[in-house]
């Protein structure tokens, strides 16, 4: 409820559930894990009532399996025994460049943090500065159209997507949800923003990005969904992968830094398969990649 008016009810429900496995080498004190390949989504239980339409298979010679509106955590359990295991002999990779593939449930970290807290206005206005850190993607760095990415990328946002993390009907503010783009064919258009902050980028309303944690804390500005489009033609993992000499295949998030402006950053992840000539050739161990946001996208 609000003093303008607004006498709003959602039922919101979320759901993470995860798990971790850890192999033990007794001879060498080695160990490795692997921790689940689940989603933070805006559902119930039936997240764990796995379909067989939400399966999709992973490349060949990985035995993974991708996830969409609902999770098998008992098979995910059974297959991260078996690469835990894997990764105690897996070859270490060797430093250089590589072209990446990523699966959805390792990028959408590296969006969250490249792109969704980089575009959140308070924090490019300053207004976070204190705290959070601030945005190298400021009004003025806007203004002069200099790349995000490049022409392939189109990100939107939204709080619409039946079953994500961000869904409700109205935000915190009693503003009803929308989607719109944030960068379009690699240039930056939008950013993310509640009713105070929509004038100062010249606007006439907020895009729905209001949220508190519980009734006793002061709503603010908080990150939507935050998506990568897909591009025109449909690719399975394999098509990607044949068209990659020399590369990384990357699945589920692992350990990650980034720096306050949202620029310089790496990412690790759970199991990692080195790609050879448009093959999957083995696991490997040992992997982080290094970037900066402009040259990833």
């Amino acid at each position: 409820a609000s003093t303008d008016g607004s006498y709003i009810d959602q039922d919101v429900h979320r759901i993470w559930p995860t798990f971790s496995v850890t192999a033990i080498d007794r001879a060498s004190g080695k160990f490795k894990t692997r921790d689940a390949l689940s989603a933070p989504m805006g559902l119930g239980y039936e997240y764990l009532s796995p379909q067989a339409v939400d399966k999709v298979a992973g490349p060949a010679g990985t035995g993974l399996i991708g996830y969409r509106n609902s999770y098998d955590i008992l098979e995910d359990a059974a297959l991260a025994a078996r690469q835990a295991k894997a990764k105690l002999t897996a070859q270490s990779v060797a430093p250089g460049k590589y072209d990446l593939v990523l699966e959805p449930n390792h990028l959408g970290l590296t969006i969250h943090e490249s792109i969704g807290h980089a575009l959140e206005l308070d924090r490019v206005l300053g207004y976070e500065s204190n705290f959070a850190g601030t945005s190298f993607a400021t009004l003025e760095w806007k203004a002069k159209n200099i790349p995000y990415g490049s022409k392939q990328v189109n990100i939107m946002a939204d709080k619409l997507q039946p079953g994500s993390l961000g869904a409700v009907g109205y935000d915190d503010e009693g503003v009803k949800c929308k989607e719109w783009t944030l960068i379009d064919q690699g240039k930056l258009v939008n950013y993310e923003k509640i009713r105070d902050q929509a004038h100062i980028v010249g606007q006439t309303e907020s895009d729905g990005c209001c949220y508190a944690d519980s009734w006793s804390s002061v709503q603010f500005q908080r990150m939507p969904n935050v998506s990568l489009r897909p591009g025109t033609a449909k690719l399975s993992a394999d098509q990607l992968i044949s068209q990659v000499d020399k590369g990384i295949y990357i699945a589920g998030r692992g350990s990650y830094s980034i720096d306050q402006q949202r620029y310089n950053f790496q990412f690790g992840g759970q199991v990692f398969y080195a790609i050879e000539k448009g093959k999957i050739t083995g696991m490997l161990d040992d992997v982080a990649y290094q970037a900066n946001t402009q040259e990833f996208w």
